[in-house]
């Protein structure tokens, strides 16, 4: 199947790298709140 077949729209990459990046982003937030801890 090629990509011809099936464009992808601009709603669905926003909702993929949404979907991958928001998790994504609060995992690192979460490390530096917790590391910045360690050096108090």
């Amino acid at each position: 199947m090629s990509t011809q077949d099936h464009p992808t729209t601009t709603l669905q990459l926003i909702l993929a790298w949404g979907f991958v990046g928001i998790p994504l982003i609060f995992g690192v937030m979460q490390t530096l709140i917790n590391s910045m801890r360690l050096f108090q």
